[in-house]
């Protein structure tokens, strides 16, 4: 348990030293990014995750401190990693798990990052419903990452401790999966619009706070007479955690799928979260050309449904977590390729 705690105190120090030279060098003030600037943010953060992949591969057996064949044989067991020790050799052994723990990790981030597509078009949705300026969007994601990772760290090691205690609810994750996949796959393509007046979080918030029609000011809250107010800035920051907590509904059981170590999960939910402000940036003026992608990820949730519920017939025919991984990056790369060859045609591009 102490290695556990080094290895996920490492890692958190870590994400809060490079959120903090993020911060320092890219949020100087309130502003425009430019597709260059986000492509710099993307490319780094994209980066600083394959490199902690590299850290699984050499040194992945360190977070549960693993030295010889019984606690190896005891950690796959308990997280239910789909491999089988081969031989006596402890250093082979430890290779293999190594391999198989980077695989799941990529695999898990790969998911995430795909997902957090679906999460962007309500972003872009949302600052045009409350007709917030360009330049403030990067302070609301600033924030809303920043509740994502607590909120997302809060419902993963729940998940797991309710997986380990009841395995059946991965059952219900994957039936969940199954219907959520069919309804984006069926789901009507149409127009979607926020209304804000209407927005649950939105009445909720008018019910206990007093709102000041302040898009200007670039604040969360704003003190006039005595009195303090929330702005429609604060708003969107309130919506955009809520919508978060339903994607997370989604792409967090797709990542139990991958796997069911609760460390691993959560290193690859937190890079891809932490990749989304710049990927934003980065897709915002583009996303509406992607008009499969939703498709894709519907079949993705689907084939990721459907492995949970047939996780033990695959796994007798011998499935492995890297035959997820191709088939997952198949699916987007056929969904993106089909975009762009069949390309959308709308009188207004600006919607999507």
């Amino acid at each position: 348990m102490s290695h556990e705690i080094l290895f996920f105190g490492g890692f958190v120090l870590f994400i809060i030293l490079m959120l903090a030279i993020d911060l320092g060098l890219f949020a100087k003030g309130d502003k425009v990014i430019s597709m260059k600037m986000a492509t710099i943010m993307s490319s780094i953060w994209v980066l600083l995750s394959l490199a902690f992949a590299s850290v699984l591969y050499f040194w992945g057996h360190e977070l549960h401190n693993i030295h010889d064949l019984a606690t190896l044989q005891e950690v796959i067991n308990k997280h239910h990693h789909n491999i089988s020790i081969i031989g006596s050799d402890i250093e082979t052994n430890l290779a293999l798990y190594r391999k198989n723990l980077t695989i799941e990790y990529l695999t898990g981030y790969v998911v995430e990052y795909a997902l957090s597509v679906d999460n962007i078009f309500v972003m872009v949705l949302l600052f045009s419903s409350f007709s917030i300026p360009e330049k403030f969007y990067h302070k609301v994601l600033v924030w809303g990452i920043i509740g994502a990772v607590i909120l997302r760290c809060i419902f993963i090691f729940l998940g797991a401790a309710l997986i380990a205690k009841f395995g059946w609810i991965l059952y219900l994750f994957g039936g969940f999966l199954v219907y959520t996949g069919l309804s984006m796959l069926f789901k009507k393509d149409e127009e979607e619009k926020v209304d804000p007046e209407h927005h649950p979080v939105v009445k909720f918030a008018s019910k206990y706070f007093k709102i000041k029609p302040d898009n200007d000011s670039g604040h969360f809250f704003i003190k006039e007479n005595h009195t303090w107010y929330i702005t429609p800035l604060f708003l969107v920051l309130l919506v955009i955690e809520f919508t978060d907590l339903i994607f997370a509904v989604d792409s967090i059981p797709a990542i139990f799928s991958v796997t069911q170590d609760p460390y691993i999960v959560f290193f690859s939910n937190i890079f891809a979260i932490l990749g989304l402000r710049s990927m934003f940036f980065l897709l915002v003026n583009i996303i509406h050309k992607f008009h499969f992608l939703k498709y894709g990820l519907a079949i993705l949730l689907l084939f990721i449904g459907l492995k949970m519920l047939l996780h033990t017939y695959l796994e007798a025919y011998g499935f492995k977590t890297v035959h997820s991984l191709i088939v997952i990056v198949g699916i987007l790369a056929i969904s993106i390729i089909a975009s762009l060859v069949f390309p959308k045609k709308d009188k207004n591009p600006n919607l999507f």
